[in-house]
């Protein structure tokens, strides 16, 4: 089938399976009525489900909502948070102000890209371990094609254990989810990292997809799901800024910028 056979196949009324909105009557979500069977539900549980299509544990929902919440950081120093203080400081709406925040929240060396690939590789590491392949030697090839692994060091604190870890890993014991085999891996991992030349630590986003696999999301879904990870920090940022006067949010003079370039010459 061609470009243009594919396109008329599908030209028409919208098709979808996901479900539909009917005006005056019912509104129906994954083949569940939205008001009727689902309207007492978790409103992650029902994020979830639209992910995922299954519906998960009070103990899942548990660790999963912890992974939100434990790095809900209101700190405008943060990339993400400082976009939203800035739209505040330059009167933005809030909704545009946390629109661009979470768009900026994808980058892929410190946000929410390096979800999918951490839970990629651990996927991979995990089955070629199971073939019988020493996780050493994964870890190697790892780094050899990438130069580094996804969710391992830390660029602001490169010797210390990153402080959302050890209550994300509280959280998950107390709902018997922090020993999944994808948690053992990435501690494994991150022990390879620090004994060898590497000197990386885990950082949180090891763990949270480690956690979220365990739990039995795929990688793509991993990455959905983290989509509103950064969110809670977001509005305060935005609402202090509002409460300054108009561009009073980290105004930089030019005379506090050292300059060592160029000499000053004409055009």
């Amino acid at each position: 089938m061609n470009e243009r056979e594919t396109l008329d196949s599908w030209t028409g009324p919208l098709r979808t399976t996901m479900g539909g909105c009917f005006p005056g009557a019912r509104a129906v979500y994954r083949g569940h009525d939205l008001h009727a069977r689902l309207r007492d539900t978790d409103w992650l549980d029902l994020y979830l489900f639209g992910i995922t299509g299954r519906r998960h544990t009070p103990s899942q929902l548990k660790v999963l909502n912890a992974i939100w919440v434990i790095t809900s950081y209101p700190d405008p120093r943060l990339w993400n948070n400082r976009v939203a203080a800035l739209a505040g400081s330059a009167r933005s709406t809030g909704s545009l102000a946390l629109a661009a925040a979470l768009a900026t929240s994808e980058a892929a060396i410190y946000g929410r890209q390096i979800d999918i690939a951490i839970a990629d590789f651990l996927e991979r590491a995990q089955r070629q371990c199971e073939a019988g392949t020493n996780l050493e030697i994964v870890v190697h090839e790892e780094l050899k094609r990438n130069r580094g692994i996804g969710g391992y060091g830390r660029p602001v604190a490169r010797s210390e254990p990153d402080e959302r870890i050890a209550p994300m890993l509280d959280v998950a014991s107390q709902w018997g989810l922090a020993n999944g085999k994808y948690v053992r891996l990435a501690f494994a991992i991150e022990q390879i990292l620090i004994n060898g030349r590497w000197r990386m630590r885990m950082n949180y986003a090891a763990l949270a997809a480690a956690l979220a696999l365990d739990i039995g999301l795929s990688p793509q879904e991993c990455y959905l799901f983290g989509f509103p990870t950064f969110l809670a920090g977001m509005p305060p940022c935005y609402i202090e800024a509002v409460q300054r006067p108009p561009q009073a949010t980290m105004p930089l003079p030019c005379s506090s910028i050292h300059f060592s370039g160029a000499d000053r010459r004409s055009w």
